[in-house]
């Protein structure tokens, strides 16, 4: 990636009392983009005033016009002989304005005068690189320019017949080349007009195929996190829901699975990687596949745990990462589970002849990753013949009720999913107005990830 080049003040829309200046990216605002039409180029060059320069900032402005004059675009060329510069009178933008021209002599003073107002850089492809020879690419100027001013239009200027150098040129990265003989103030200011336009037609193509690219990468990530579940010949109801904390795009490090296995048992498992980001999401989806696969392969409780903390000490990229899991295991009768806790809140269970309330806690474990050699006791429970079993990441409970610095909690959490079953509220109704009721507490977008899995077992 290109290394920013460090800027010395933003002087020089400021200090010459001129209107604010236009936005860096590829230049003008979009108030003030160029229109497309050449009515502004026919002007009679001979009421068009000469050039002299403006002393306080080194730009070249046609005399007569007031140092507070605002123009819409600004030039920068880079030139190091300025008397054989190929500036004409009468460069005018759009609005018939006159176009702001700087001279660099070098790539040195070329740094101290690309400043944000700079729109297009017109560059000079005989200037010498430096710490170059002769022998060297002869594109090497353009090359360390485009470098260091990664965001703004560049027209190359080279000799008259060069087309080959100047069609290469913008291989490379120039919006276009100009011939040094061919110019005159038409010509170049209709150029300068087309390169920066042109320049954010690339910008904005370039971002649009970012944009695609990261919800491809978005996709595939919620393919790995929230897998479609393995339940083929079980009985058992299944539903889901997740919502990314605040408004991020990525999906955070939450993750849940559930498969059956050949014997008949569902097992069922969610957890939470402390962090929000890609790095985190990515750590997700390798534990929530080395849970199935290790479930799959017959392994489950204490022995299943011990082999995910491994994968996880051997994946994370920071010692002090680790992860919260819940792992449910139901018994093909579907009357009794075995349940791990590593360091993550126990499951909800609910049944028609007794209020919801949370399963047992007491031998909960330590999170993956935070002790080495840890234990992690299995639990039987006693599910009954119709239950409905939810398992949860911590974003649902920690959320905050009103404005002050109360939380939700798990007692909170418990009521609620009593009201809304009472409320006649089931499978995804259910996860749906948990979710949106916990955000509404919140007071909007809960800080933290949210992963609900229910699973339902009606006679």
């Amino acid at each position: 990636m290109p290394v920013p080049v460090p800027r010395q003040r933003a002087i020089p829309a400021v200090e010459c009392g001129q209107a604010q200046a236009a936005p860096a990216v590829g230049g003008p605002s979009k108030e003030e983009a160029p229109r497309t039409d050449d009515r502004n180029d026919h002007r009679d060059e001979a009421k068009s005033p000469t050039v002299g320069d403006d002393a306080a900032t080194g730009d070249r402005v046609p005399h007569g016009v007031s140092a507070a004059a605002h123009t819409n675009l600004t030039l920068l060329l880079i030139e190091d002989d300025p008397t054989a510069a190929p500036i004409v009178p009468g460069l005018l933008d759009s609005a018939g304005k006159p176009i702001r021209v700087r001279t660099a002599r070098n790539l040195t003073e070329a740094e101290r005068l690309l400043t944000d107002d700079v729109h297009c850089i017109l560059l000079d492809l005989a200037l010498p690189a430096p710490g170059r020879t002769a022998d060297d690419d002869e594109l090497a100027v353009l090359r360390h320019v485009l470098e260091l001013a990664p965001r703004h239009a560049v027209l190359a200027l080279t000799a008259s017949g060069d087309a080959e150098r100047g069609a290469q040129a913008v291989r490379v990265g120039a919006q276009d080349y100009l011939f040094r003989d061919e110019l005159d103030g038409r010509l170049l200011s209709r150029a300068i007009r087309y390169a920066v336009e042109r320049k954010r037609s690339d910008t904005a193509e370039r971002r649009l195929a970012e944009g695609k690219l990261r919800a491809q990468e978005n996709a595939r990530l919620e393919r790995g996190l929230l897998p479609t579940p393995l339940l083929e010949g079980s009985p058992l109801r299944f539903a889901a829901r997740y919502r990314p904390g605040r408004s991020r795009a990525l999906l955070g490090g939450d993750f849940y699975d559930t498969v059956r296995t050949p014997d008949g048992t569902v097992h069922a498992m969610i957890g939470d990687v402390c962090g929000h980001g890609p790095d985190e999401a990515a750590l997700g989806v390798e534990l929530r596949i080395a849970w199935r696969a290790l479930t799959l392969a017959g392994l489950c409780g204490d022995e299943l745990l011990n082999t995910l903390q491994q994968v996880l000490e051997h994946e994370r990229d920071d010692d002090e990462i680790f992860a919260t899991l819940c792992t449910v295991d139901i018994a093909p009768d579907g009357r009794r589970a075995g349940l791990c806790l590593a360091g993550h809140p126990a499951p909800l269970i609910a049944r028609p002849d007794r209020p919801a309330r949370l399963l047992p806690y007491d031998n909960n474990g330590p999170a993956l990753g935070l002790l080495p050699g840890a234990r992690w006791p299995r639990m039987q429970v006693e599910l009954g013949a119709q239950w409905s079993l939810m398992l949860y990441t911590d974003g649902l409970i920690e959320g905050r009720v009103g404005e002050g610095r109360e939380r939700l909690g798990q007692e909170g959490m418990v009521e609620m999913i009593r009201r809304q079953l009472a409320s006649g509220l089931q499978g995804e109704d259910l996860l749906r107005a948990a979710v949106n009721e916990v955000r509404e507490l919140n007071g909007g977008e809960l800080t933290d990830d949210v992963a609900v899995v229910l699973l339902d077992r009606v006679p």
